[in-house]
């Protein structure tokens, strides 16, 4: 059968805008995909359906097929998104609606089957992850658009790519290749340049969306549509391939992908090929993504300029221990983020930030009594007092949590364009999750002289979010950078190097085909990315971070 292209418009809510024409006028494409998804999303739009039940999608998305939808009808190009987010089906009506309004025949589907809402008392949105053939099975019946809500990312890859090949739930091996391609595309741009350690190997000012060209046997090629900004190499997919990812055995609903077996491979400008792939049967349960509302939050960021920041810092401290002592807040940190410089040529390089953050169950805690102290502190607090922004009201925050269901438990539907309802069984073969061993280090270098550098020189690294946890993938680019990095940077030297992660539990796994390790820091992001719980909420430069700290590195790398 014939190589299926599938390209991505979006790797988030908010992505841009014009992406979906650009990947349309580009090149040719057969299925055109949109991930708007996320952790922090779903709670985004469960807020937005408490205001209104009809909401609950990205509204976004559909004046962006406004502008495009002829051009997919008449190129005959099928979109398969998740931007349904917690109401598919009110989104596939939107679409139908938009449809007959522009006069453009065409069937749209969605998948549903993933709110387990009612099912978790308190929560604002509780959704399983679901995989692909839902999608599959839409598509096979005819779909041009088939919208769903929460499933995996991948599966906007891999449920086309079986519904093409006419792949079932027993094809492990093509469908955790399949997998691993959804993955690259799924971030959008970052598969291209975007976020990427060594972007000045080419010009990312613009980075062109990717396309996966997907082969029978599970394996395809990552490239652009030709012209397009930024560059496609091993580097860009390795990151990717590491982004968000824990160990070798990479679980999804359909099948669990072998990360451990992924062969990389530079085919020519802009295209790296993706091969060998194992695939396993996957976990008998699914993953469930609960949100719920943990409480208030506010912050207030003093401005430090000049001398005596530590006497400064102090001063404001014991100034507001008064009112935090009356009504103490659940949670209150400070942190004094030395930003200033001695005898600065700006004033704002001469300025520190002294950050309050205080949490609370209720709002008024939080709320205008802390930050009215604050402001009164105005005439009465250090020299050259003043705040980043006027202190406001106590916002909401998010809590994020897994929790699992079995997955037969789970109604995963497909509602076709004609309005039949395909029921979707779980796979009658699973394989409880099971870590696997470590596999054996490369030779050591041998010994040598060394300097004092940053990590980054000589390794890239991409870092994000899962729940409460933060996973930073760090890859070598050369063959003796492997053997040096796979020795170096153990679990006890990753806590050296990043302070926060001592105390936490932090597990490497260990990726030879990539020349990669990936670490996984347990609860460093408290209750997830909603919560809030650092300055850098969703760990996204946690690698970045990473790669500036300083190790003795063999000046034959350097």
């Amino acid at each position: 059968m014939t190589v299926l292209r599938i390209g991505n418009a979006s790797g988030f809510y908010g992505d841009r805008f014009d992406a979906l024409r650009e990947m349309l006028t580009g090149g040719d494409l057969d299925v055109l995909t949109g991930d708007y998804l996320a952790e922090l999303t779903m709670l985004i739009l469960a807020r937005d359906r408490l205001k209104d039940p009809a909401a609950g999608y990205a509204r976004t998305f559909p004046r962006q097929l406004e502008d495009t939808l002829g051009l997919a009808h008449e190129r005959g190009v099928r979109i398969v998104t998740n931007a349904g987010g917690l109401n598919p089906a009110g989104l596939a009506d939107t679409v139908r609606d938009l449809a007959g309004r522009l006069g453009i025949p065409v069937r749209v589907a969605h998948v549903e089957g993933d709110d387990l809402t009612a099912a978790h008392p308190g929560s604002l949105a509780a959704h399983a992850y679901l995989g692909g053939f839902g999608i599959a099975a839409a598509l096979r019946a005819g779909a041009d658009i088939v919208v769903t809500g929460r499933v995996t990312d991948a599966a906007l890859v891999s449920g086309p790519a079986a519904a093409h090949f006419g792949w079932g739930p027993a094809d492990h091996d093509r469908l955790a290749g399949a997998v691993v391609a959804g993955h690259v595309l799924e971030c959008g741009t970052q598969a291209t340049g975007g976020n990427y350690a060594f972007f000045r190997d080419g010009d990312v000012r613009r980075p062109g969306f990717p396309l996966a060209e997907i082969h029978p046997d599970g394996s395809s090629v990552i490239t652009k549509h030709p012209g397009t900004g930024g560059f496609v190499d091993i580097g860009t997919v390795t990151a990717q391939l590491l982004y968000e990812t824990g160990g070798a055995r990479y679980a999804g609903p359909d099948v669990t992908a072998r990360l451990d077996t992924v062969r990389l491979g530079r085919e020519g400008p802009d295209r790296v090929r993706i091969e060998g792939v194992r695939g396993e049967a996957p976990p008998p349960v699914l993953k469930v993504g609960v949100n719920r509302l943990g409480g208030f939050r506010n912050e207030v960021a003093f401005v430090l300029t000049g001398l005596d920041i530590e006497a400064k810092a102090a001063l404001v401290r014991e100034q507001m221990g008064d009112v935090l002592a009356k009504a103490p807040p659940a949670e209150v940190r400070w942190e004094l983020v030395r930003t200033d410089r001695p005898d600065a040529a700006t004033e704002e390089t001469a300025s520190a930030l002294l950050r309050l953050v205080a949490r609370d169950p209720d709002q008024a805690v939080v709320g205008r009594p802390l930050t009215a102290a604050a402001v009164e502190l105005a005439l009465a607090g250090y020299p050259g007092f003043h705040v980043l922004a006027p202190p406001g009201k106590g916002s909401p925050y998010g809590v994020f949590e897994d929790a699992y269901v079995p997955q037969g438990d789970v109604g995963h539907m497909a509602v076709l364009h004609d309005g039949r309802r395909v029921a979707v069984a779980p796979p009658e073969d699973t394989r409880p999750l099971r870590p696997l061993g470590e596999p054996a280090l490369p030779a050591p270098l041998p010994p040598g002289p060394v300097r004092r550098a940053p990590l980054g020189l000589v390794a890239g690294a991409r870092s994000g979010d899962k729940g409460g946890n933060a996973n930073v993938g760090v890859w070598a680019r050369t063959e003796d950078a492997w053997r040096w990095l796979a020795h170096e940077l153990t679990a006890e030297r990753f806590r050296e190097l990043v302070p926060e992660a001592r105390p936490l539990p932090v597990t490497r796994h260990t990726l030879p085909n990539l020349r990669a390790l990936n670490f996984v820091v347990e609860g460093i992001l408290g209750a997830g990315a909603a919560a809030q719980a650092r300055f850098d909420p969703q760990a996204k430069a946690l690698g970045e971070w990473l790669r500036s700290r300083h190790l003795d590195i063999p000046e034959a790398l350097l």
